[in-house]
């Protein structure tokens, strides 16, 4: 696996979830339709190489807890 291109990828993949959470909200469905589908392409791209399957996870993950801050402020 090209690492450099994978990491480069996961980088774009962000800035495309902070697009689409301005575009759909992350309080709707579209939203986290688009987060799965992508993820999913991405992971595929890498042959679902185990690196790229828990790195999308993760990210999933991560923008659960920004969504989850927003929600309930503490």
């Amino acid at each position: 696996m090209d690492y450099g291109a994978f990491f480069a990828d996961v980088q774009a993949w962000i800035g495309q979830a902070n697009q689409a959470a301005m575009q759909y909200g992350m309080d709707k469905p579209e939203f986290w339709q688009w987060v799965a589908d992508s993820a999913g392409a991405l992971c595929k791209k890498y042959n679902d190489h185990r690196l790229a399957m828990k790195q999308m996870i993760m990210m999933t993950e991560w923008l659960e807890e920004v969504y989850e801050k927003q929600v309930k402020p503490k």
